[in-house]
C-alpha cells in the first residue's frame, strides 16, 4: 500500500496530515471525497445491474434449451474454443564460442547479440557462424 493510502486509512495519521488545512479546504476534500464514493457507488450498482441482466438471459437461454429438449452437454465441444497452442521455441541457426569460451546461439531473428555483431565488424560473415 503506498504512503498515501496509509495516511489517508489510518485515522489519526489522517488527522495529523490535514490539521494544517483550513474548514474550507477541509470541506473541498470532503466534496471531492463524496464524488468518489457516489461514482463508485454508481459503478457497482451498473454492474450489479448488468450481471442481473446476464443472469437473466442465461436463464432464458436455459429455460428455450430445456424446452427444445438440449442440454448443455448437447452443445459439444463447438461451443468451447480451446486456446491456441504455442509453437515450440525457433532452433538456433547461428552459433559463437565467446572470449570467455562461452559459447552464444542466435535463432536469427529478433536483436542481433553483441558478439556477432563485434565479429560482423572485423569482417566475418554470417555464414561463418552458421550451425
Amino acid at each position: 500500500m503506498s504512503d498515501f493510502l496509509e495516511i489517508l486509512t489510518h485515522g489519526r495519521r489522517f488527522k495529523a496530515a490535514v490539521k494544517e488545512l483550513s474548514i474550507d479546504d477541509l470541506n473541498e476534500l470532503a466534496g471531492k471525497l463524496e464524488k468518489i464514493i457516489s461514482e463508485r457507488i454508481s459503478q457497482a450498482e451498473a454492474e450489479t445491474a448488468a450481471m442481473a441482466e446476464r443472469n437473466a438471459k442465461i436463464d432464458e437461454i436455459r429455460k428455450q434449451m430445456e424446452a427444445v429438449g438440449l442440454s448443455v452437454d448437447d452443445l459439444g465441444a463447438t461451443a468451447v474454443k480451446a486456446a491456441p497452442k504455442k509453437r515450440a521455441p525457433r532452433p538456433p541457426k547461428y552459433t559463437i564460442v565467446d572470449v570467455n569460451g562461452e559459447t552464444i546461439t542466435w535463432t536469427g531473428q529478433g536483436r542481433m547479440p553483441t558478439v556477432f555483431k563485434n565479429e560482423l565488424d572485423k569482417g566475418r560473415s554470417m555464414d561463418d557462424f552458421l550451425i
